[in-house]
Parts: structure tokens; C-alpha cells; sequence
């Protein structure tokens, strides 16, 4: 299965992804992937994203990760909403005395 997800290229505090596509088998920091589709700035706010690739390898059957998502749907790339990518807080369990 492929994956359209983040891969961080920028130096210390000085955060740069590429946004490429990847077998999920794959770990980010590798550096192999099939194709490069995009770029984001985290600083300038920017992202680069060529949206007939994106919607090419999305056809083929590439599924975004869920901050990737998020990006395309601000994009106007893709339709839908966009998902909570932040883990949900769960109560704090009480210990039982014995």
C-alpha cells in the first residue's frame, strides 16, 4: 500500500518537509520514495503541491496521512472534512488501594 506523507529535509529549528510518496513498508527517515509531489515551509507558512499527481497517485490508490489530508482539503485538492490528528485526552484512572 502507498502512502502521500511528510518526510522532514529542514536543518535544527528550521523545519522543511517534502511531501512525497512512499510504500507504507517504508520509514520516513530512509529517503527512498516513488515520487516527490510536493513541499512545505513551516516557517513562511508555505506548501507547494502538485495537485495532478497528488490526484493521480490518490486513483491509483495512495492513501494520505492524516496531516496530509488536512493540507489537501485546504488545498481545495481534495473534498471532505478535515480529520482531528491530535490524540484524544483519556480520564486519568484511579488506582485501587488492596
Amino acid at each position: 500500500m502507498l502512502k502521500i506523507r511528510l518526510q522532514r529535509v529542514g536543518r535544527k529549528n528550521d523545519a522543511h518537509f517534502r511531501i512525497i510518496v512512499t510504500p507504507h513498508q517504508h520509514k520516513v527517515k530512509t529517503g527512498k520514495f516513488t515520487e516527490l509531489v510536493g513541499s512545505y515551509n513551516v516557517k513562511a507558512g508555505t506548501s507547494d503541491i502538485k495537485a495532478d499527481r497528488v490526484q493521480h497517485w490518490l486513483s491509483v490508490g495512495a492513501e494520505p496521512t492524516e496531516t496530509v489530508h488536512n493540507m489537501l482539503v485546504a488545498k481545495g485538492i481534495i473534498e471532505g472534512k478535515k480529520v482531528n490528528v491530535l490524540p484524544r485526552k483519556s480520564p486519568m484512572k484511579k488506582k485501587k488501594d488492596k
